[in-house]
């Protein structure tokens, strides 16, 4: 059975201009395009499609999608995978949303709060132990430690500052400018300044600078803050950008 592309959008809820541009980007194409141009998805699309859509809502931009995509699992055991990050996601969002309701119902009650049943589904050290597998205990230890001595108001501004930098980041890239110019290196430089008192040893290094721009590219959680789906090649770009930094005034 097909579907039409307006169908198909509305059942989604995306638009027939979204469909367009996963289908010019090669990641979902269409199972037959009429004569009159319009395009039509049959099962198989269907589910390539629900696959597409849920990735795009775990965090992944479009390159990190299609790579997943095009992977060698069967659609069923793909399925099964996502499935799975799904619950995950669920199980986190459903102790945030029993710790807010415990945290009010104390307020209101007047009762004692307990740090674990307030911050339960918060916790910033899920990835202890990847930080010390990359860059040593040192390194996690001291960062925490350093965050954890923030300021709510100090935590605000170091995220908000984050932010600012992934949209200068961007709209460099947009402009067309190159990555060794001197705005996209005074915005890569505005960056090594605001990531260098989280790592909390010391100052960042070449190479462990150049890494991480590496992991802008290659994992979806830290591409998905600089990326942007209408302007790819936005994390090659910063890459590229603090490797030169590195080159220039690390080493």
């Amino acid at each position: 059975m097909e579907r039409s592309v307006n169908e198909i959008a509305k059942a989604a809820g995306v638009t027939s201009r979204t469909l367009r541009h996963y289908h010019d980007i090669g990641l979902l194409e269409p199972s037959r395009v009429g004569h009159n141009g319009y395009r039509y998805y049959d099962d198989d699309a269907m589910v390539r499609l629900q696959r597409i859509l849920l990735l795009r809502d775990l965090g992944l931009a479009l390159p990190q999608v299609a790579t997943v995509i095009d992977g060698h699992d069967e659609p069923a055991a793909a399925l099964g995978k996502h499935l799975k990050l799904l619950e995950n996601e669920r199980e986190r969002i459903t102790r945030r949303i029993r710790s807010v309701r415990s945290t009010m119902q104390k307020l209101h009650e007047g009762e004692p709060l307990m740090a674990s049943e307030v911050f339960d589904g918060f916790d910033h050290t899920q990835y202890k132990e990847e930080v010390t597998q990359r860059w040593g205990a040192e390194a996690y230890e001291s960062g925490d430690q350093w965050w954890r001595s923030l300021t709510r108001e100090e935590k605000a501004q170091f995220q908000q500052e984050q932010k600012d930098i992934a949209a200068d980041f961007v709209a460099a890239h947009a402009d067309g400018e190159s990555p060794d110019s001197s705005r996209t290196q005074a915005i890569t430089h505005r960056h090594y300044q605001w990531m260098s008192p989280s790592m909390g040893n010391g100052p960042i290094g070449a190479e462990q600078f150049s890494g991480i721009g590496e992991l802008y590219v290659s994992d979806p959680r830290f591409a998905q803050n600089y990326g942007a789906e209408d302007n790819p090649g936005a994390t090659e770009f910063i890459r590229d950008a603090m490797r030169i930094y590195a080159q220039r005034h690390l080493t």
